[in-house]
């Protein structure tokens, strides 16, 4: 048997808390953790910060999902880094599981990525943005991780259609008026229709006794798409407000279908939110943010925030950890595959980890407590997609958003596709070229993946090579061949699924999430925030320093 590397030890070797894994929430709770006072070690496998959230360039994303796709690698760890010759002593053994599938990588142009390959910064858990006005930004001024981040502007949002066209989305008083493909009809419903909703957040912020001018609570329960139907807007209305501008993720209108129907509460939260992410930043033109140099800046922002304030980190080490619990039952710390024991109180492990078959034979009401670390078949997933071009969608507008609602690629299509453009002066890529990341939720991966080729159909060109079959194969999926004109040509592309896993919790141990499949962070913090609130029911989370956020534009760029 081969002998293990050797690592330099860590010391300390006991801790408040252990964070195994550099994801957003891993991070996150690392740095709320050190600024509570409590001692924390973060490990992490890989050479690279963020986990599941970074961004790497070409060769480093090749090699993390060939390395990190199905099927699982559910294989023990080796015996050796678990040895267990005290009685007193029970093991419980951690393997890392994939989180994704069914790859597809096609290089369309070689040559000229191969010479720039480095100088891009593919997010893995793209497309994302960030709303001005939302949690995630309020957290980071709050944490003051905001001065490690800058970001760039969305410069502007579209509604697409399976013919290729790109409608803006009228999301304010200035865009509608000057939107063509609306009536003067359409306008005044849609303006009447954001006057209501106004209304109504003003009334309840102002008095519970103001009821004149708020939404019933009748129509508050009800079905978003019921409340607009109620107020008598055309399709294309309805349309833009569920998911261009509310965000839906899952058809609305066809309730048989749809597991996810949103209630007019939550639409009016979400029109509120989008609209107060207009003007908050001077330098931001539209609502929503991206973070220069990708998203995988977000969880070193929290990292480098907990290093100031003591904790300790310790990258690219072999880990492969085996949870140690005394006779009692109690958890008492993790081995690493050096051997070396380390000991804390609580322990916070990446969404991939996974139990094993014990060791140590501790008994059967052990394992069950920790029965939310073993592999189960998780149905949901969303499919992803990233294309790299050499022109924009849209002529200088070098970072866009583009939607397509359900139905509108084809008459099937029962979620929302998502795409978002970055160009090169965000410092993902080189200048002149293009990043285009797209999403949809699904249940089943051919169905996502048929989804997503459809709306690259209608925005790219493919050019007429060989290398162009792995993904003009899918089934009832036809992609025109040569340079169609006004679209821009695939360069390279990557589709591949992942898992949606939640959190889990047991005792002094617990499993962060993965990335979900909304286009925004605001779901992911919230599951953060209660997990850190979970595990330190009696901690404030970044006690603010400093109430005034006269600062919170300045690293918001045009």
């Amino acid at each position: 048997m081969s002998e293990l590397p050797q690592y330099p030890p860590i010391d300390p070797t006991t801790f408040d808390l252990i964070v195994i894994g550099t994801g957003l929430p891993e991070s996150v709770i690392a740095a709320a953790a050190s600024t509570s006072g409590k001692t924390v070690l973060h490990l992490d496998p890989h050479p690279f910060y963020g986990s599941h959230f970074a961004s790497l360039s070409i060769p480093e994303f090749n090699s993390f999902l060939n390395s990190n796709s199905a099927p699982p690698a559910s294989q023990s760890c080796p015996e050796t880094a678990c040895p267990s010759d005290d009685p007193n002593l029970s093991i419980i053994n951690l393997n890392c599981r994939s989180l994704y599938s069914d790859l597809e990588i096609s290089s369309f142009s070689p040559t000229l990525l191969e010479e720039c390959s480095r100088k891009f910064l593919l997010d893995l858990a793209g497309p994302r943005v960030l709303f001005c006005a939302d949690k995630a930004i309020d957290l980071m001024l709050k944490s003051e991780a905001s001065q490690y981040v800058e970001f760039k502007s969305i410069d502007a949002s579209f509604i697409g259609d399976g013919d290729g066209a790109l409608l803006a989305v009228p999301d304010s008083r200035a865009a509608i008026f000057k939107d063509k493909s609306l009536s003067l009809i359409q306008k005044n419903q849609l303006m009447r229709f954001l006057k209501l909703v106004e209304g109504h957040l003003r009334a309840t912020a102002a008095s519970e006794r103001e009821t004149a001018s708020r939404i019933s609570v009748e129509d508050l329960e009800s079905p978003f798409v019921d409340f607009l139907t109620k107020m008598k807007l055309p399709a294309k209305i309805k349309s833009i407000v569920l998911y261009a501008i509310a965000m839906a993720d899952r058809d609305q209108e066809n309730k048989e279908i749809s597991k996810q129907v949103l209630k007019t509460k939550d639409g009016v939260d979400r029109l509120a939110l989008y609209q107060s992410s207009i003007g908050r930043f001077a330098n931001a033109s539209g609502p929503f943010i991206y973070p220069i140099y990708g998203q995988g800046e977000l969880p070193q922002a929290f990292c480098r925030r907990a290093a100031v304030k003591g904790c300790i980190y310790v990258s690219s080490v072999e880990i492969n950890p085996n949870l140690e619990f005394q006779s009692s039952g109690n958890y008492k710390g993790v081995k690493l595959a050096s051997g070396q024991e380390l000991f804390s109180n609580k322990l916070l492990l990446d969404p991939a980890f996974t139990k094993s078959s014990p060791t140590s034979s501790p008994d059967d009401s052990l394992c069950a407590r920790f029965d939310f670390l073993t592999a189960q078949n998780v149905k949901s997933k969303v499919v992803k997609g990233i294309c790299i071009t050499k022109s924009s969608l849209k002529p200088d507008v070098p970072n866009l958003l583009v939607l397509y609602p359900p139905q509108s690629l084809y008459p099937e299509q029962s979620t929302t596709v998502r795409v978002l453009q970055i160009g090169g002066n965000s410092a993902i890529c080189p200048m002149g070229m293009f990043v285009i990341y797209l999403s949809a939720s699904c249940e089943d991966v051919a169905e996502g993946k048929k989804l997503l080729n459809r709306a690259m159909s209608a925005l790219l060109s493919f050019p007429d090579c060989s290398e162009s079959s792995s993904i003009a194969s899918e089934e009832n999926v036809s992609h025109p061949v040569g340079a169609e004109e006004g679209k821009p040509t695939l360069l390279w592309s990557a589709l591949y699924a992942q898992e949606l896993q939640t959190t889990g919790q047991s005792d002094c141990i617990t499993s962060s999430p993965t990335p979900d499949g909304d286009l925004d962070y605001n779901s992911v913090f919230h599951a953060t925030l209660e997990l850190f609130q979970t595990m330190y029911p009696d901690t404030d989370l970044f006690p603010a320093t400093n109430p005034s956020d006269e600062h919170s534009g300045e690293n918001a760029e045009s």
